[in-house]
C-alpha cells in the first residue's frame, strides 16, 4: 500500500481559497493514478478530481470543475488539490486516495482505490 498524509485544510470565507497536499510514501508513487475525495456529515464519499498516474489525464467532478485543480508531482511524491472560489456546499472532510492498481486506467469511484488518508476538514462560511 501506499501511505499518505494529507494537509492544508481549514477554514475560509466564501470565495476565498484553500490548497490541499497529500504526500506519498511506501511504493513507486509515479505508478497510481490518484484521487482527493469528499465526504460531508450524513452523505457519501465522493470523488472530487482525480490525476492519472502519468499525470496527463486529469477527471473533475461537476460540482468543482472550473474551481478546482488537481496536480502531481512525482519527484516530491506529492498530489495537491487547488481550490479557488469556494463555497459553503464544499464544507467537507477531504481525502486523498491512491488507486487500488498500479499503472492502470483511470479510476473513477471509492472502490478503485486502496490507500487512503486520515482526511483534513475544510470549512467554508458564508
Amino acid at each position: 500500500q501506499v501511505q499518505l498524509v494529507e494537509s492544508g485544510g481549514g477554514l475560509v470565507q466564501a470565495g476565498g481559497s484553500l490548497r490541499l497536499s497529500c504526500a506519498a510514501s511506501g511504493r513507486t508513487f509515479s505508478n497510481y493514478a490518484m484521487g482527493w475525495f469528499r465526504q460531508a456529515p450524513g452523505a457519501e464519499r465522493k470523488l472530487v478530481a482525480a490525476i492519472s498516474w502519468s499525470g496527463y489525464i486529469t477527471y473533475y467532478a461537476d460540482s468543482v470543475r472550473g474551481r478546482f485543480t488537481i496536480t502531481r508531482d512525482n519527484a516530491k511524491s506529492t498530489v495537491d488539490l487547488q481550490m479557488n472560489s469556494l463555497k459553503p456546499d464544499d464544507t467537507a472532510v477531504y481525502y486523498c486516495a491512491a488507486d487500488r492498481h498500479p499503472l492502470g486506467t483511470m479510476p473513477s469511484n471509492v472502490a478503485d482505490f486502496g490507500s487512503w488518508g486520515q482526511g483534513t476538514q475544510v470549512t467554508v462560511s458564508s
